[in-house]
């Protein structure tokens, strides 16, 4: 029989730095959470509200598409407007056929942008291929600016592609197809970074991502670009899908390569629904990472899931209660409470599990079930505080939380453990 053994994370492999705006990237730095605008980045006005809206979600990174003079010569429009507003975020711009020329026409957007984000499959084809790569890095040493050489699976280099097929041809034992894919997005990259470094980039200015659809591929491709290197590396699916398959097949992908160390920076490539918010992807990622224990971002809610015991809604009121008035509030509790995000909280059902889990949080209560005494307890620090009745537990709950936040974390004051427990008496 086999044997199952849990462990913790994996130390996290260890990758150069790279400063993206103020943004650091790599090295000992935490994973770092990015996401992309779907606007025409000519649309001023449009791109503006977006950036900020997943700015102000938490993206700590915002790519554009970048694909037209047009498009260009918005970009410092849209960064002075963003600072106008007070968004910091760092732009980073998408090039694809022509980046070379839009930066080399539109100085004004290559100082602008933070980063420029550059597909080796199509950043020019045949002899044109390393004059125009090497122009977008004689911009980016021109303007101080860092690079993403971005490998896709489905805009490979044809070219290598097809040099590598014909090698693995020639051997006496041929590798599988599927592997030499992984060599070619491999090699690509690899061969990429190189020749920037030739020109003159530093690797202090260099992430590599390796972006294909499938789970199991991404984590191949990935874990054979991190033994082969020590570059930050961009985790993500280049298209998830929509929903819940995005949001699972992500996480599982990126779950298990950050489980190994590896990654130092994510996105969410979700399919927004028709008319759905364009942040849902931000907050996947900061979920996936909170709940993996590598990042705190917002308060976490454990909620029952209900069974035959629980057939009111009450709990589930409540949970839905407590999680807006979280996304409603934290951009100001993190302004004036540091610390708030690694809060836990617990919404449970019935006395089953309900009084056991809101011990555990830092605050918790436990509603009644079907056929239960009509009370709620309240548990603050492990430790029975009160109990609610009547129609408004809800309300009452919710200050009680807002209370627990402005004695804990308020006025940057430390609450140690004799101060906690005066809050349950």
């Amino acid at each position: 029989m086999s044997q199952i053994v849990a462990g913790p994370l994996a130390p996290r492999r260890r990758s150069i730095q790279v400063d993206v705006g103020g943004v650091c990237v790599g090295g000992n730095g935490v994973v770092v959470v990015q996401s992309m605008t779907n606007t025409d980045t000519a649309d001023i006005e449009a791109t503006v509200k977006q950036v900020a809206a997943l700015a102000k979600a938490g993206s700590e990174l915002v790519r554009i598409t970048v694909d037209r003079d047009e498009a260009a010569k918005a970009v410092p429009h849209i960064v002075e407007a963003l600072d106008k507003q007070g968004v910091k975020v760092p732009l980073i711009g998408d090039f694809h056929y022509i980046g070379h020329t839009l930066l080399r026409e539109n100085p004004d957007c290559a100082a602008a942008l933070a980063k420029y984000r550059i597909n080796p499959g199509n950043v020019g084809f045949k002899d044109k291929k390393d004059k125009q790569f090497s122009s977008i890095i004689e911009t980016a040493l021109r303007f101080d600016k860092a690079i993403r050489i971005g490998v896709n699976w489905g805009s490979l280099d044809q070219e290598l592609l097809t040099t590598l097929m014909d090698e693995n041809a020639r051997l006496s034992e041929p590798k599988d197809a599927r592997e030499v894919m992984y060599e070619a997005m491999v090699s690509s990259a690899l061969l990429s970074a190189a020749r920037a470094q030739e020109i003159g980039l530093g690797a202090n200015k260099i992430i590599l991502s390796a972006k294909v659809s499938s789970v199991q591929d991404l984590i191949a491709v990935n874990t054979m670009l991190a033994n082969r290197c020590d570059y930050a590396l961009h985790l993500g699916l280049t298209e998830a899908g929509m929903g819940s398959k995005g949001i699972v097949a992500s996480s599982a992908a990126m779950g298990i390569l950050l489980q190994q160390g590896i990654g130092d920076t994510i996105r969410f490539s979700l399919t927004p629904e028709p008319g759905g918010e364009r942040t849902n992807e931000v907050r996947a990622s900061q979920q996936l990472l909170q709940t993996m224990g590598l990042r705190a971002f917002v308060p976490v809610v454990a909620a029952c899931p209900g069974c035959g015991r629980t057939t009111s809604t009450v709990f589930q009121e409540l949970a839905r209660d407590v999680e807006t008035m979280i996304q409603e509030r934290m951009p100001s509790w993190r302004l004036s409470y540091p610390g708030v995000e690694k809060l836990n909280l617990a919404v449970m059902g019935c006395i089953v599990n309900g009084p056991g889990e809101s011990k555990h949080a830092d605050i918790g209560i436990s509603l009644p079930g079907t056929g239960e005494t009509p009370a709620a307890p309240v548990f603050i620090d492990g430790k029975k505080a009160m109990t609610l009745r009547g129609p408004n537990i809800a309300d009452a709950f919710k200050e009680i939380v807002e209370d627990y936040i402005e004695k804990r974390f308020g006025a940057g004051k430390v609450v140690g453990s004799k101060e906690r427990e005066n809050l349950t008496n």
